[in-house]
């Protein structure tokens, strides 16, 4: 599935670039931007010793400026930080298939593969201790059989089998510039071009540079430009990743060849770089350096691919399974062709783009009242913290996450991780690895919503390639068709538990049935029926089929998830209302799917029949939702985790307009885990309390995800840096403004008190519709909806419904007025 073809797009020439950080501030209000360079650094700050997070160590990173002050670019595929030093320019970079780990990583693959415990056997055990009321027994046998031999710290075997995202490297390019002489500094990412510039004064030269990379031509691009002939005398230095063993080859004096293999897996990369400049010499040294002199300007086209390929039927005894791409190739055609564009060809490109995906949605947030769009983003944040209001900054951090997503996510490629796509060390906190028990699915919340379908593309591949070794994890572990994966996965198909036996993080066997649900719910928002029909059935079916099979069917006749936890939280439990919650969630998704594809009668019986003997979502002495089978919540237990509100979030089970008693219990439950957390878990309550139509509260959370769960550049902060928070984010501000989960549209259902006015264009509904809503005086005072399937629409606003036919291309605008919500064209 790695892209392998170019998409070219009409040039455009996006003249508006040329504005200073703080101006095209004043213009959009979609930068985020520094006015203080971050200090030169010559070598690469790998931290202590080769591998400088290991399991547990989970602080700040090594490089603070690296997670706090530098700018993203990314096209998917590969993506840097930018630094913005003035004398050694700096920045990171990555490939996103660049994995340690794999099949390759031992000497047969049945050593990679054939992990899983035969354990299946064990579940009669569990569950008859539990029916003689011998917890501790339970708790016991699925700690010692319910875990596999593969740990997950890269320290704890050679080598090391589920491996890590890891660097691409480092790239410097010297300057020759005085480190301390500078004025006029400004570092900005401007979100509505996708484009880092520098800009600066020294001793009368005012100097430029521009990064962006390109989806179209794959390929990064960084332009040095000044207002004064001659004046670009520059080093290009490369480093790659310290575990790796490589060779440097010069290419027509322009530029260089890295030809490499990581030492744990053998798995082949080569990265490319090459100078493009206007007057002056270019040259390359044997080390691979490229030395520009005398330039007028220069920019600088860089690639890389991995000889990785995705996989959905892995061979199982072929260590070479997911090998199926020559990167020398690749990387020589994107090259190739990148090098025949001018500097305004790529932009123009590279622009129209991202745009076309961008440029969908806006939000606009009280915009009389500007705050402090033209401070710095590290000040504007300060300010925000000490109360006062700043909207466009909140409108900012809503935009970011689209940029991040459509930056880290797009089709052709693996989905975002838990940096997205960005990471600056050869191993970094949870491997950096793909999440199954809310991180990678909150990746996704916005995508949606936000009207970014094409950047889910990527997720639902990631599904399908679990499919195949989840059917085996299902098998052993569980008896079960179907299939399902476990708490962390890796790009070579990792679906096993890992060695630990801590049960309360390492088992999740609904991890897969949860990635399912995001199958149904991208159908429901695109009414894609040919994708349902050739690739998301057979993957909502294979879910809802474990699910069935993985419930303990009791004597009483009623179906219970034993054994089941509610992750990273609590004890093994016979009915984990987080287990019910989500097997709910995939079976109604399940029926729905065969009901529109008019198949699986007999299986859609058998689902509904065993979703009606599950058990119901039970209320606790507190009023409280219940978390377990007992009643055993603690009121003063913040716990970052609220993974029995599934059914309220991203679940639709649990509503305030359809379940009015169990949201009155879920909101007990909120109360209870207060307001504060980790940047992910913020960003999760805050859809939560959108999801209870509570729009104050919601804003209460979405102020402290930005106060205290930010970092500088507006990137989330667990700590450390971890990118789900920033979706989380995102999403939750849409859910606040519409919502579409019930089986009906509802427009502002959580609209806080303090954003009176606003609108939001270009947001997606379930059903293929597409909204503009505006409002003022923190009413509703028109709606326009942009139907794409001509189905019936069903609107809720404020207790009134409205329901009418639409045409398929065809928009309706909707007026409120005397308390009426009416259709006027």
């Amino acid at each position: 599935m790695k892209r392998k073809r170019i998409i070219c797009w009409g040039a455009l020439i996006w003249a508006s670039c040329a504005l200073p950080g703080s101006l095209l501030a004043q213009k959009s209000g979609q930068v985020i931007w520094f006015d203080t360079p971050n200090p030169s650094v010559s070598v690469p700050v790998w931290g202590d010793g080769e591998v400088p997070v290991t399991a547990g160590s989970f602080g700040a990173n090594k490089d603070r400026a690296w997670e706090h002050t530098s700018l993203p670019v990314g096209n998917g595929s590969i993506g840097a930080n930018i630094m913005g030093s003035v004398s050694v320019e700096r920045f990171t970079f990555n490939e996103k298939t660049l994995w340690r780990g794999g099949p390759r990583t031992v000497k047969n693959a049945a050593s990679y593969w054939n992990v899983n415990k035969e354990s299946a056997h064990v579940l009669k055990d569990i569950r008859q201790a539990f029916a003689d009321g011998n917890v501790e027994k339970a708790t016991q046998l699925t700690q010692d059989n319910f875990n596999s031999e593969v740990p997950y710290e890269a320290d704890a075997e050679e080598p090391f089998r589920f491996g890590s995202f890891t660097s691409c490297g480092e790239f410097r390019i010297q300057t020759g510039l005085d480190e301390q002489k500078y004025s006029g500094y400004s570092r900005s990412l401007s979100l509505d071009s996708a484009l880092v510039t520098v800009r600066f004064e020294q001793e009368g030269v005012h100097y430029r540079r521009d990064f962006f990379t390109s989806y179209p031509h794959n390929v990064m691009v960084v332009r040095f430009t000044a207002d004064q002939e001659k004046r670009q005398n520059l080093v290009l230095n490369y480093t790659p990743n310290p575990l790796s063993h490589g060779k440097f080859k010069a290419e027509n004096r322009e530029g260089f060849c890295f030809d490499a293999r990581l030492d744990n897996n053998q798995m082949h990369y080569v990265v490319r770089a090459k100078a493009v400049a206007e007057g002056g010499k270019v040259w390359t040294d044997r080390q691979g350096n490229i030395h520009v002199e005398g330039a007028d300007e220069v920019y600088f086209l860089i690639t890389a691919d991995t000889d990785y390929q995705i996989n959905f039927d892995p061979d199982f005894t072929d260590p070479k399974t997911y090998v199926g791409v020559d990167p020398l190739r690749t990387t020589r055609e994107w090259m190739k062709q990148a090098a025949s564009l001018s500097y305004a060809e790529l932009l123009g490109e590279h622009y129209t783009d991202y745009a076309a995906l961008f440029g969908r949605t806006q939000l606009e947030l009280n915009p009389d009242q500007k705050g402090g769009m033209t401070l710095p983003t590290p000040r504007r944040l300060e300010r925000y913290r000490t109360g006062a209001p700043d909207y466009s900054l909140e409108s900012l951090y809503y935009q970011f996450g689209r940029y991040l997503l459509i930056a880290s996510s797009r089709p052709g490629n693996l989905p975002a991780n838990l940096q997205g796509m960005w990471h600056n060390n050869v191993d970094g906190p949870w491997r950096v690895d793909y999440h199954n028990n809310i991180n990678v699915q909150m990746n996704y919340w916005p995508a949606c919503p936000t009207n970014l379908s094409e950047c889910e593309q990527p997720l639902i591949d990631f599904i399908r390639m679990q499919v195949k070794p989840g059917k085996e994890t299902a098998r052993a572990y569980f008896g079960a068709r179907g299939w399902t994966t476990s708490i962390s996965s890796n790009i070579f198909g990792f679906t096993t538990p890992l060695r630990d036996k801590n049960m309360s993080w390492n088992f999740s066997p609904v991890a897969g049935p949860w990635l399912a649900t995001h199958v149904w719910n991208y159908y429901d928002y695109t009414r894609d029926l040919e994708f349902l029909r050739t690739v998301g059935y057979d993957l909502i079916k294979g879910a809802a089929d474990f699910s069935v099979d993985y419930l303990w069917h009791k004597p009483d006749g009623t179906y219970t998830a034993a054994p089941s936890t509610s992750p990273e939280h609590g004890p093994i439990d016979q009915g984990a209302t987080f287990s019910h919650a989500v097997i709910r969630e995939i079976l109604l998704d399940a029926i729905e799917a065969s009901r529109t594809l008019n198949v699986d009668e007999q299986e859609r019986a058998r689902w509904e029949e065993v979703l009606q003997g599950m058990p119901p979502y039970q209320i606790g002495r507190y009023g409280q939702l219940m978390e377990w089978s007992k009643d055993i919540d603690d009121p003063f237990d913040e716990h970052r985790h609220v993974n029995h509100l599934f059914a309220l979030h991203p679940g639709h089970t649990i509503s305030p307009v359809t379940t009015p008693k169990l949201a009155k219990a879920a909101r007990v439950v909120l109360e209870h885990r207060g307001d504060g957390a980790t940047g992910w878990s913020m960003g999760w309550k805050l859809n939560q309390w959108a999801r209870l139509q509570d729009g104050n509260r919601a804003y209460t959370l979405y102020g402290n995800l930005l106060k205290n769960g930010t970092n500088d550049n507006l990137w989330d902060s667990h700590p450390p840096f971890q990118i789900d928070g920033n979706f989380g984010g995102t999403a939750g501000v849409t859910e606040m403004l519409l919502q579409s989960h019930a089986g009906f549209i509802q427009l502002l259902p959580a609209l806080p008190d303090v954003w009176h006015d606003g609108k939001l264009t270009g947001v997606r509904a379930r059903g293929n519709f597409v909204l503009d809503l505006y409002w003022e005086d923190n009413n509703l005072k028109r709606a326009v909806v942009h139907s794409g399937s001509g189905l019936p629409c069903h609107i809720l606003y404020k207790g009134k419904e409205l329901k009418f036919q639409t045409e398929a291309g065809k928009a309706y605008t909707l007026e409120w007025k005397d308390g009426q919500l009416n259709v006027v064209g």
